[in-house]
Parts: structure tokens; C-alpha cells; sequence
């Protein structure tokens, strides 16, 4: 049985440079997702996702593997603890594309989760308020509350 895999699909009303924008500028990241992403974003790069608390702690850390502005990125993701073993690291896949009417399609696939592990558990119900909550962003300026 191989690993188990999220797909999350949704359409957004906003250009799909603005979609990689939200998903890729720490400004506006702290404001949908409670975290700032941070990295310049160039294949072979770090990045992390950082609390926006003052800690300065980052809970989810990795690895710009794929960036082709505004259509595809391809990150790993791994706990800061679990960084360094390939094994314990998933991947994350955004697909952004032209709908119609000046709507994006945003597609989310995280896989190679490590079934049942605490990160396969956090992400399904992670992604989805994400998702809505940089929607909600996008289109209204108000993310939803965390």
C-alpha cells in the first residue's frame, strides 16, 4: 500500500498571480494562515513556516523543489525535528490555473504522508481551513479566524 496522499481543490475569485502571491509573500501569509512562509522561493531553496506569535518559531520547515510563478509550486514539508530524515518528509504540490469569469483554480496535493502519523492527522483538517481562510482573504480581505 503506498502513502497516503490530500488533494484539496477550490476556485477563488482573484488572478493567479494574486493566489501565488497570498501563498508565497510572508506579509500576507501571517494575515490568512496565522503563519508567515518565508523563502525567496527558488528551486534548491529553504523555507519555513513561521509563527506569528514573536516566537520565531518554525513549526513546518523544507525545501523549494518546483517554482514556476504564478502556476506551480512544489515544496517539502517536514516537522523542524524530522527535517533531516527524507523518509519523514511529505510533499506539497499548489497548481494554480485560469478558470473563467477571473477565477483561479487552486489545487492542493500533500503527499507522501506517513499514514496515520500526527502530520497525515493535522493536515486533513488543516488544509481545508487554510484553503477557505485564504479564500475568504482573497476575496473579502477577511480571513477566517484560527
Amino acid at each position: 500500500m503506498g502513502k497516503p496522499e490530500f488533494v484539496y481543490v477550490t476556485y477563488i475569485h482573484a488572478a493567479p498571480q494574486a493566489v501565488w502571491q497570498a501563498l508565497t509573500d510572508s506579509d500576507l501569509t501571517r494575515q490568512y494562515w496565522a503563519h508567515s512562509n518565508v523563502s525567496d522561493w527558488r528551486a534548491g531553496s529553504r523555507w519555513e513556516h513561521v509563527r506569528v506569535d514573536g516566537t520565531g518559531k518554525a513549526d513546518i520547515v523544507g525545501t523549494v523543489v518546483e517554482s514556476d510563478p504564478p502556476r506551480r509550486l512544489l515544496i517539502s514539508w517536514a516537522s523542524p525535528e524530522n527535517a533531516a530524515i527524507p523518509e519523514k518528509a511529505s510533499r506539497v504540490v499548489f497548481e494554480i490555473g485560469d478558470h473563467k469569469d477571473g477565477y483561479a483554480r487552486l489545487t492542493v496535493t500533500h503527499s507522501e504522508l506517513e499514514p496515520g502519523s500526527p502530520m497525515e492527522q493535522g493536515i486533513t483538517r488543516g488544509w481545508p481551513l487554510v484553503l477557505s481562510s485564504l479564500k475568504s482573504f482573497l476575496e473579502t480581505g477577511k480571513a477566517v479566524p484560527f
